[in-house]
């Protein structure tokens, strides 16, 4: 018989937000996959296959229009007001905002289902998504915009919007396979891993919420040079892929040790 969850959420948005796009969760599960411990493989491997968190990084997105999990389209992004302090944004956390998506209470709900049933196979793979979702700066963008949904621009002459660029856009211009681009991050970021690690779960929401407000400042100046957008954004992104790569290995440590 198939495991069911059962999340309370808000009414459905209007526009997409799919975080990061394929390449960027599979990046990120690649990431969390290196940096798990061998007891934390073998068990989630277990679940879900060999590799197969990798290969089922992007089937939160892929089901949205599935009528299994109806109500799973706002677990993927809280967007929030412009101009929050700090303590407001990080009291989202716990004090789930009414507006704007649901992810915080997704993924305290779903870590919760695991604890209890570490064999929850859809859980699992709601978690390593959402994982990512959770440090795409435009999945906290602004409520007013749709977390940049509504914010058209070109990218190398192509209608697109700011949410796409940093989902989907700036991660492709690099042009890397998804185990070339993880080890990338590996290879550059590694020494920032044990800060990354020790950083409380309120600063890192407050790191997001600050790139996402200078993201906004950055467009309102940008002169539509898509390599000078690339060139100020490109270091952002990939620490933040390389964040939410540990942070979801630490997560699955904790959980499958």
């Amino acid at each position: 018989m198939k495991k069911t969850i059962i999340i309370i959420c808000a009414s459905l948005m209007a526009l997409p937000s799919l975080a990061w796009g394929p390449e960027g969760h599979r990046i990120i599960a690649q990431v969390a996959y290196n940096y798990m411990s061998k007891k934390a493989v073998k068990q989630v491997d277990k679940v879900l296959g060999k590799n197969g968190m990798v290969y089922w990084a992007t089937w939160a997105d892929e089901i949205r229009s599935d009528t299994i999990y109806p109500n799973s389209f706002d677990w993927h992004f809280q967007d929030l007001e412009a101009g929050m302090s700090d303590d407001e944004v990080a009291a989202v956390l716990t004090n789930y905002p009414e507006v704007g998506g649901n992810l915080y209470r997704a993924l305290d709900s779903l870590y919760n289902l695991l604890q209890n049933d570490k064999t929850n196979r859809d859980a699992l793979r709601f978690l390593v998504h959402l994982s990512g979702d959770r440090y795409c700066p435009m999945h906290m963008g602004h409520i007013a915009d749709k977390g940049g949904n509504t914010i058209k621009l070109k990218w190398f002459g192509t209608q697109t919007n700011l949410h796409r660029v940093w989902d989907e856009d700036l991660i492709r211009f690099r042009g890397y396979s998804v185990t070339e681009y993880a080890q990338l991050l590996i290879d550059m970021y590694s020494d920032e891993r044990k800060a990354i690690e020790d950083a409380s779960a309120e600063d890192l929401l407050i790191r997001s919420y600050h790139i996402t407000s200078d993201i906004y400042d950055y467009q309102a100046i940008w002169n539509n040079n898509v390599y000078n957008y690339v060139y100020r954004w490109k270091e952002p992104m990939e620490r933040q892929l390389f964040t939410a790569g540990v942070r979801l290995a630490m997560v699955l440590n904790e959980l499958y040790k």
